[in-house]
């Protein structure tokens, strides 16, 4: 239907739309969907997608250069030179995929750190032992990628409530991975997106205005929901004991992303010059970095369609498109919408880090820590048992935001 001549070829020589829509997002709605539907051949989509876009811009926009989209005009090595003079999308693209292995290998170094294997001796016998591992999780996704933030978490409550874990409550740790990264540069691929694009770190943080009351709202719920299902287990992992060498291993990590940013807005840079050096002193889990490629692929085509998109023709920012963009990444995945709003400027970034970000965790497809949180518990993939067990993570979106929007009001910045 959309490569009929009658639709396609417009009379002003202009790209082509049906009805006020042009054809661009039509294609990449269909991208979208076809990555919510089609849960088992996501890599294929995206692909499958990104390749038909381009041809379609090949062929019916006069304006599009792929070289010049990716590259820009000035020469590579003065962009390489002088971060000032950079141009298309070569930089997020290349600082993304270096960050989101560079995060895989991270996470699991954490992980071997044991820090998961102790904190279940710490936590209460009743519902505040499920609340605060909702805490923990909501933390640890402040600084680790909400995918290995989710993934900690579920592993611990399998132990912790011998494999019997509240389908309310795996909405939860989903959440709370979700709403712990979206306040920072490091906890979340969108808001990391949003640091290498510009985006101060700042103009980010107050995000946990409306994360942390969220939090507190789904978590008291969902904790007594786990409480009455199955009550959590004392003392999981007895004798277990901290590596504080991968620990620091962590930190250095985190810090050299930072420096490097700061210094040549390449936080990919830091991070891969701190696990080159730390190679050199501990083993480095280098196997992660196959199983994390095909995963960068798949966002990295996710994020170049969206760079493809005319963002002039879209509505203009305000905090109620900002609002109902929460309930849209709850079924479109939100890097390539926090893509199309980088593009478009002009968002208050932290409302915007909190609606994409936290928004994506109402349905278990509609965030990459959803996603793979599944693998752990296969019976959350039933749409209508995560809407029914954790509907207090739809409820916990509307009050964060209108609690933020009532204290901060709407603050753009360009």
């Amino acid at each position: 239907m959309l490569l009929s001549p009658a639709i396609l070829f417009a009379s002003d020589g202009s790209v082509p739309a049906v009805g006020p829509v042009r054809v661009e997002f039509i294609i990449f709605g269909l991208i979208l969907l076809g990555v919510a539907v089609f849960h088992n051949q996501t890599f294929r989509v995206a692909i499958a997608g990104l390749i038909s876009l381009v041809i379609f811009k090949l062929i019916f926009d006069p304006g599009f250069h792929p070289v010049t989209h990716l590259f820009g005009t000035i020469p590579f090595g003065e962009q390489l030179a002088h971060k000032d003079l950079r141009q298309g999308e070569w930089s997020i693209i290349l600082n993304l995929s270096g960050l989101l292995i560079g995060f895989a290998i991270l996470s699991k170094i954490f992980e071997e750190s044991r820090v998961p294997d102790v904190l279940p001796n710490y936590l209460p016998d009743d519902w505040k032992g499920p609340f605060l591992l909702l805490v923990f999780i909501f933390v640890l996704s402040s600084f680790l990628d909400n995918i290995a933030a989710a993934l900690i978490g579920g592993s611990i409550a399998l132990a912790v409530f011998r494999h019997k874990v509240h389908p309310g409550f795996i909405a939860a740790i989903v959440a709370a991975s979700n709403a712990g990264g979206s306040g920072s540069v490091l906890g979340d691929t969108t808001t990391t997106m949003m640091w290498i694009d510009g985006v101060s770190p700042l103009n980010v943080l107050h995000a946990y205005i409306a994360a942390g009351t969220a939090l507190i709202f789904f978590a008291i719920v969902a904790s007594h929901q786990q409480d009455r299902f199955q009550r959590i287990q004392a003392d999981a992992y007895p004798g277990a004991r901290v590596d504080w060498h991968r620990i620091w291993i962590v930190s250095f990590m985190l810090i050299g992303a930072i420096i490097s940013n700061f210094l040549y807005e390449m936080p990919a840079l830091g991070v891969w010059a701190a696990i080159f050096i730390c190679s050199m002193f501990k083993p480095i889990p280098w196997k992660e970095i196959p199983g994390a490629i095909k995963g960068t692929v798949f966002l990295l085509c996710l994020v170049y369609c969206a760079s493809l998109m005319p963002v002039e023709a879209l509505p203009g920012p305000s905090w109620i498109t900002t609002f109902f963009l929460g309930f849209l990444s709850a079924v479109f995945d939100n890097i390539p919408l926090t893509k199309l709003c980088l593009d478009q400027g002009h968002y208050d970034w932290g409302m915007l880090a909190y609606a994409v970000g936290f928004g994506g965790s109402m349905m278990w497809f509609g965030s990459s820590a959803g996603v793979a949180i599944t693998n752990k518990f296969p019976e959350a993939r039933d749409v209508i048992l995560w809407v029914r067990k954790g509907w207090h993570v739809a409820a916990a979106y509307v009050i964060g935001f209108f609690v933020l929007y009532l204290l901060l009001g709407w603050n753009p910045v360009k």
